[in-house]
């Protein structure tokens, strides 16, 4: 029995595609710099998964300490890549 449910899973994973689907949108798209920002999420969100999915085993805790690091990495990253398109953007 895994701590999360299965619905919770369903969820867990349909982000993590969701964000991947995301990141090829903005890379086709031509938006690379956000793509690049969108990565450290990503990181985090598998950190979160893997964390999960070995049951909260506590010889993993070092990836809730990841996937914090990720997170900050990655809102400051997508702040970044946002302010850098708001500043080309034609008024």
């Amino acid at each position: 029995m895994h701590a999360l449910s299965l619905p919770t899973w369903m969820i867990h994973i349909a982000s993590v595609v969701e964000w991947g689907l995301a990141m090829a949108l903005f890379w086709q798209y031509g938006w690379r710099t956000v793509t690049w920002a969108m990565i450290p999420a990503l990181g985090s969100a598998l950190c979160a998964i893997t964390w999960h999915f070995f049951d909260n085993d506590p010889a993993l805790a070092w990836l809730v300490t990841w996937q914090a690091g990720l997170t900050l990495a990655g809102n400051l990253a997508l702040w970044w890549a946002a302010w850098g398109l708001a500043r080309t953007a034609k008024p």
